[in-house]
């Protein structure tokens, strides 16, 4: 099998902090997830998490008016320039201080960027590779607090600096005549955000209690106002002294403490996100109050909004939504929230079309594989979700979780249409469905036993008693007729569910058993142990068949508290998940650890060793810790030192403006980094990892043009097309195979009469027919040659049954792309059948009026005074007469 799997996307995660972004064209939206970035296509219902990873936890995002310049800053401000359309890294820098704000002017050519009580203005960097790119224009004091907001004015020679000292500050970016730096104060409360008018003739500041105040410019004596950045002259030559005034001061009548702000200067919208899960927008400079919702239960981090005025974006850290909305039609483009605890585990559909993740917060998700978007949650558990799995036709989602119930979820009806419970309350930790989905077993962690449910009736069929300690994992043999169970009681047990006659095998480990799982065609079985090791089982001889020793394979990184280095530490270097590939030959283990292992079946080989994340912001991530960084008090990192990732509902900031550290017994909280649950998708071509940043997806590289099979020098592009001209198509595609790259493949493929494809497909080797199946799965959902398709997949899977039969082991990945690609196909059509179910009867309906007026009449007969020209575009009587073919159609067919 291929081992080069790349990151693909990260969902389950959707906003952690910082700020949110609008591309240029108000068509997506970045988001910070961790150290990454993910980009939601609010058109096309698709997300993309980029491929580069910041060091630590982004802050800040900024993205240049052109939209070509991405600016990610983390925490301790290291900053990555990224070319956003090529998702390439151009280069790093490091700011050397904790990044407040940051911002592109209006023109590209500066970016500002708000270090401490100060700002920096630094020249925009090219889209080259550079020895120096960012060269320092000027820096700006002046504050005697951190700085909380920067904006620049349209014409980018002006910008505002807000901050924590109540105060606002009007900086240019070169010396103007006539300019001096202005301090703009009468706030009471730290001052949220600041921005110019459109025409520049005011500005709005916010402050933190509310407060929204309406500056105005105008000279000295005078009481008509002008438009700021022009600087009248006297008679005599010398410059008109000017003033800033308060205009005006409206107050937001909420209870609680606004805590994002955003303005958009094209309509005037001012919108503030408060500390109660409450927005509201007002339009300036009358302040007249358009709208207010509650969308969240706590406070709303960041507020963005689109370019063209239509859409707000917010994010909520504490709960992790991201929410767009429209707030003309009051409805949600976007509304996605991810776990906001860990996620626990991970299972995929039969046609890896979804995939379904559970998490400590007692929720279900279902996720959509191919665009990333959750579209439906389940949160009818009370306590965290343990297990979760899918029935095999894919329209049932069956979850255990530690509130002694398991629950199966209707995916089509989207209900909780069963709940499975014991006689005594227990806590389930694992779920096992047999392959017909008739049979429900969940082992709990307290009572040792395992217990078994008729899906249909929802009865109590049985109880297995037998293990004297936890159970860790279940799972039904591929054929449903045998069920293996692992527990803390260093056993493997495999149970005969329906003949209790029979003796229950057991298979002796000597530590106890974190994990198991089946190979797909059943003959063997793998388990997990706690001293690293992974055993191999034959399970026809209940016979050992291998061991692999991983514990130095998934040792690494050491916790901030660890006294004793990495290599040294032996606690917790052990599997908790592992999953077989799709044709068995390799198979998946994670654990507590930022290392995911894949390993080679019958040689033990590790393949590859995947690193989950390398956000130093979660603990456990860095081999090697600096001594520097211990204090007396703890580690440095854990210690809050300024008060910037305080919570304000916990924790209330007194400290003095001026101060130059907040309170020194603040704590920060590092999630530890590691990897829950590892699942492969049934189609082979990528696997997820449920870990602490989120759901990893990780996929094959689609990049690959060039891998020649049994390749000769006469296979070239030339001889491939001249053999396709000539009429000798199979020859031509069997050579395109060879050559394999995959334009010409798809050339020769699509230049197939369709009325020669079953004849083809039944003379065309049984060698290539892996080949030519993955290829027709890979552009099936891409490609509108629907019918075309299907005749080639008919005709290769009748001709050839018996060899797709005994191989369908290695040809199971391949055969469930092939069902996601139809069932896909099949969802789409019906769709918009649906949605144009009464356009084709009004059509249906006005050709058979057109039909029985007789043909003097046909165009008179319209509802309306539209005729059936207008209807259809037809500008001929020919083009009328081939439309009126199908009008005798009855409107319910």
């Amino acid at each position: 099998m291929k081992t080069d799997f790349k990151f693909s996307n990260l969902c389950g995660t959707v906003y952690r902090k910082g700020n949110l972004v609008f591309t240029p064209d108000g068509n997506s939206i970045l988001s910070p997830v961790g150290n990454r970035v993910t980009v939601f296509d609010l058109v096309n219902n698709k997300t993309e998490t980029l491929p580069f990873e910041n060091k630590r936890d982004i802050r800040r995002l900024a993205l240049s008016p052109n939209g070509n310049l991405l600016l990610s800053v983390d925490e301790l401000g290291q900053a990555q320039l990224v070319n956003f359309r090529r998702r390439t890294v151009l280069h790093y820098f490091n700011l050397k201080d904790k990044v407040r704000d940051i911002q592109f002017s209006p023109d590209g050519r500066y970016f500002a960027v708000g270090l401490g009580h100060g700002v920096q203005v630094w020249r925009s960097p090219g889209y080259t590779r550079e020895f120096a790119p960012f060269e320092l224009h000027r820096s700006y004091p002046g504050h005697y607090d951190d700085i909380t907001h920067i904006s620049w004015s349209p014409d980018s020679r002006f910008f505002l600096t807000s901050s924590k000292d109540m105060t606002t500050r009007v900086c240019s970016v070169d010396p103007v005549e006539g300019f001096q730096p202005t301090t703009l104060s009468g706030h009471r409360a730290t001052v949220v955000g600041a921005w110019f008018a459109r025409d520049m003739g005011a500005i709005y500041t916010v402050s933190m209690d509310g407060a929204v105040c309406v500056r105005r410019f105008r000279p000295h004596g005078v009481e008509e106002n002008m438009p700021f950045g022009e600087f009248p002259r006297a008679a005599d030559g010398s410059l008109v002294p000017m003033l800033w005034f308060t205009e005006q001061r409206h107050y937001a009548q909420q209870s609680a403490r606004v805590q994002s702000a955003a303005f958009n200067a094209a309509t005037g919208l001012l919108v503030l996100g408060f500390a109660n899960g409450v927005f509201g927008i007002w339009e300036l400079p009358e302040f007249n109050m358009i709208h207010s919702l509650s969308i969240s239960r706590k406070k709303i981090n960041a507020v963005a909004v689109s370019p063209t005025g239509e859409w707000l974006a917010f994010g909520s850290s504490r709960l992790g939504q991201l929410l767009v909305w429209e707030w003309q039609s009051e409805t949600y483009v976007l509304k996605q929230q991810g776990h906001f605890y860990d996620m626990g585990c991970v299972a995929y559909s039969g046609d890896g079309q979804y995939v379904a993740t559970g998490g400590d917060d007692a929720k279900l998700k279902v996720w959509n594989a191919l665009t990333g978007y959750c579209f439906i949650t389940f949160p009818e558990h009370t306590s965290a979700v343990t297990a979760v799995q899918f029935t095999k036709g894919s329209q049932v989602v069956v979850s255990a979780s530690l509130d002694g119930t398991v629950r199966a979820y209707d995916l089509v009806r989207y209900r909780n249409f069963r709940i499975f419970t014991s006689p005594t309350p227990v806590q389930f930790t694992s779920l096992a469905v047999d392959p017909s989905g008739e049979i429900v077993c969940a082992g709990c962690q307290d009572s040792f036993e395992i217990y078994m449910w008729s899906m249909q009736t929802g009865r109590l069929l049985d109880v297995l008693s037998g293990h004297e300690a936890p159970i860790s994992g279940l799972a039904f043999r591929p054929d449903g007729l045998a069920l293996a169970s692992s527990a803390w009681d260093h056993t493997v047990r495999v149970w005969d569910v329906f003949d209790r006659t029979k003796a229950v095998e057991r298979l002796g480990h000597n530590n106890e058993v974190l994990a198991l799982a089946f190979r797909p065609d059943g003959k063997e079985l793998c388990s997990a142990t706690l001293d690293g090791q992974i055993h191999f089982w034959d399970v026809a001889k209940a016979a050992p068949a291998g061991t692999i020793e991983g514990r130095r394979d998934i040792a690494g990184g050491r916790k901030a508290g660890d006294r004793v280095t990495a290599a040294n530490n032996p606690a917790g270097k052990c599997f908790n998940s592992l999953c077989y590939s799709a044709d068995g030959t390799a198979v998946l283990a994670g654990g507590n650890s930022k290392f995911v292992c894949l390993y080679d079946r019958r040689s033990g080989i590790l393949l590859r060793k995947f690193q989950v994340s390398q956000n130093q912001s979660l603990d456990g991530v860095q081999d090697k810790l600096n001594s520097k960084h211990m204090t007396e008090a703890g580690p440095a990192d854990l210690i809050d030192s300024d008060g910037i990732d305080s919570d304000t509902e916990k924790h209330a900031d007194r400290s003095l403006p001026g101060v130059r550290s907040g309170d020194k017994s603040s704590r920060l909280l590092k999630p530890e980094v590691r990897t829950r649950d590892v699942k492969f998708s049934p189609t082979g071509r990528q696997w997820a990892a449920a870990s602490t940043e989120g759901l990893l997806i990780y996929s094959l590289d689609e990049t690959l043009v060039f891998d020649p099979y049994e390749l000769d020098e006469n296979v070239t592009p030339a001889t491939i097309r001249d053999l396709s001209r000539r009429g000798d198509h199979l020859r031509a595609l069997v050579n395109a195979f060879r050559l394999n790259e995959k334009h010409i493949v798809r050339e020769v493929y699509e230049a197939v009469p369709p009325l020669d494809v079953a004849l083809l497909a039944r003379d065309f080797p049984e060698a290539y027919l892996e080949r030519l199946l993955k290829f027709i799965a890979g552009i099936l959902e891409s490609s509108q040659l629907l019918e075309y398709h299907l005749r080639w997949i008919s005709g290769l899977l009748s001709s050839h049954g018996t060899f797709v039969k005994t191989r369908s082991v290695s040809l199971q990945a391949v055969l469930r792309m092939l069902q996601r690609g139809i069932s896909r196909m099949h969802q789409d059509i019906g769709s918009v059948c649906d949605k144009n179910y009464y356009t084709l009867g009004y059509l249906l309906a006005q050709g058979r009026r057109a039909a029985e007026a007789g043909p003097a009449d046909a165009d008179a007969a319209t509802t309306g005074g539209v005729t059936m020209a207008d209807v259809f575009g037809a500008s001929s009587e020919d083009e009328q007469d081939a439309m009126d073919v199908d009008t005798e159609v009855p409107v319910d067919a």
